[in-house]
């Protein structure tokens, strides 16, 4: 277990990165594995959020405000760097962000790919007479927001539509350069990095609440996560060098917790990002024990597997989700039955019973998990490996090789 032994965060603190880097050889080798399977349970509720299938179980209050996980994304990614660089004395920038990189990019790129190749066919179809929800290459899948798109600075802008394509990678657009900001305050002696965390999060929550415009809403929402994550991580350090509770405690706590995400997720409150940041952060310090009968359920190889292939599950179910509905209207202009409708601006699958269309949610949250199998496999962990090797490569000086 890591902390090896009693740490007073002040004094910590106060040590500098000298005193911080004592503790780095046993904090690598922890895994917080109850919030990994978050990570996979909240993808797949942003997957069935996205997803209008009239009559279905997606359409409780829960999975209609489910897009409110992201932030919970943010926080756990916050918490996790706090955890593997925020104490380190140096940060090799070049292996960290050439690690980054290669996580994100390769599947992100293969996703715009994809949506520019399904953009096409809507042109085709276009120049045939059929048409879909939108003119193709117009508005968010206009031509010009594809450079924007492939640096993944979408979500940074006014000027650029932070939705366009792919649009769950927004909060990847977010993400990314948050990287950056956070090697950046690594520059820092400790003392100051941590001020840095703290002052960040209530600034980006300030201007929030504020709904000042000085920067987009998105860098606002995932910058005031994602450092909330990293002063999370150190109030985790705090509590478990001076609280001991038991599985039986732990576990009502967790299955408190989860009501009370559950209950606020679902309602429709104001500032609820504000709100979302404290209860989320609670959570993840919660989970970060593993230590109740929760925990456990989410340390089960499905669930894990569930948190390992989440990024996939992110970035591709809304090009499959696409294609279910295009098909569905092919279908519907093929058979004359009506199979979709508009409401509220939005097409929606309608196959007439509470039974399907349920079926059509399960079945579809299947083939999600099946297709980010591969990509996973095929995509994301070749990336990580080329990323590796990059990181690792050393250029030789001239005349440096042996004679």
């Amino acid at each position: 277990k890591w902390p090896p032994q009693q740490i007073d965060l002040p004094s910590f603190c106060s040590q500098g990165t000298l005193g911080a880097s004592r503790y780095l050889s046993m904090q690598d080798i922890q895994r917080f594995n109850a919030i990994d399977s978050f990570r996979g349970l909240c993808a797949l509720s942003v997957v069935i959020f996205h997803m209008n299938v009239a009559g279905a179980f997606s359409e409780i209050s829960f999975f209609r405000n489910s897009d409110i996980f992201v932030d919970f994304f943010f926080i756990l990614s916050g918490f996790v760097l706090a955890h593997s660089y925020g104490l380190r004395k140096h940060l090799d920038f070049k292996k960290f962000l050439v690690s980054r990189t290669f996580r994100l990019f390769p599947l992100h790129l293969t996703m715009l790919a994809v949506f520019i190749i399904l953009e096409s066919g809507k042109y085709i179809a276009h120049q045939k007479g059929f048409d879909f929800n939108n003119i193709p290459f117009t508005g968010t899948f206009a031509p010009s927001e594809i450079v924007p798109n492939a640096l993944l600075i979408q979500s940074w802008t006014n000027f650029t539509s932070a939705t366009s394509f792919n649009y769950p990678a927004w909060s990847i657009s977010i993400e990314y350069h948050m990287y950056l900001i956070f090697a950046a305050f690594t520059i820092l002696s400790l003392k100051f990095r941590l001020f840095a965390w703290i002052a960040t999060m209530v600034v980006m929550l300030g201007l929030l609440y504020a709904e000042s415009d000085l920067m987009t809403n998105p860098a606002m929402r995932g910058l005031s996560c994602f450092f909330g994550g990293c002063v999370s991580y150190l109030a985790y350090c705090k509590i478990k060098q001076s609280v001991r509770l038991g599985y039986w405690t732990m576990t009502l706590l967790e299955a408190s917790s989860l009501i009370v995400v559950a209950g606020f997720v679902a309602s429709d409150i104001s500032n609820k990002p504000s709100i979302a940041i404290v209860l989320f952060c609670s959570v993840v310090i919660l989970f970060a024990f593993d230590a109740g009968g929760i925990s456990k359920v989410l340390r089960i190889p499905p669930m894990q597997y569930i948190g390992k292939i989440s990024y996939s599950i992110y970035m591709t179910h809304a090009a499959i989700l696409f294609c279910l509905t295009s098909a569905i209207m092919v279908m519907q202009k093929a058979t004359g039955i009506g199979l979709t409708r508009m409401i509220d601006g939005a097409r929606y699958i309608d196959l007439g019973g509470a039974a399907t269309s349920n079926a059509l949610v399960i079945a579809a949250v299947v083939v999600v998990i099946a297709l980010s199998s591969l990509t996973f496999r095929c995509i994301e962990v070749p990336g990580q490996k080329i990323g590796r090797k990059f990181s690792t490569y050393r250029v030789e000086e001239p005349g440096s090789q042996p004679a």
